[in-house]
């Protein structure tokens, strides 16, 4: 599974221009229902619930919120490069500007986790995260995304 499985095109935002985590969690979760066919606010409950477990900010301006959905039979990704920093309560202390969202079936065990550790080890990679902060265009974005996965696969 590479990261362009999980992500198609018209999964990439930016700018997303939120003002806070629950704000930006809201965004996406309706960006999300749009692309599965899911309820929008089950997807806004299953990432809000994920996040009270501790913050899915992974540091370096980075988030990856997940959840869980039953009614999908598939990992489904969705990007976000935010407008402005967001305090994600990230556990570096510093705001989130880059945000993958992870949507897996209920059942996804062992692939939920590789599919999270795929994203973080192309996200961590800091050309490619300096790229994907100069560029605006979301088809570029995802083009740099592919290219990248496509090299670490």
């Amino acid at each position: 599974m590479t990261l362009t499985d999980l992500l198609s095109p018209a999964a990439v935002i930016s700018p997303l221009r939120a003002n806070g985590k629950k704000q930006a969690l809201q965004e996406l979760a309706q960006h999300a229902a749009t692309l599965t066919g899911l309820p929008e606010r089950e997807i806004f409950e299953a990432l809000l619930q994920r996040e009270r477990l501790g913050s899915t900010g992974i540091g370096d301006g980075i988030a990856i919120p997940h959840g869980r959905m039953p009614g999908t039979d598939r990992l489904v990704g969705l990007f976000a490069r935010a407008d402005k920093p967001i305090d994600f309560d990230a556990l570096d202390g510093q705001p989130v500007d880059i945000i993958f969202v992870l949507i897996a079936p209920e059942g996804a065990g062992a692939d939920h986790l590789k599919a999270l550790a795929r994203v973080a080890r192309v996200l961590r990679n800091q050309p490619v995260l300096e790229q994907i902060r100069k560029i605006r265009d979301p088809a570029a974005i995802y083009a740099v995304l592919a290219e990248s996965a496509a090299q670490a696969a």
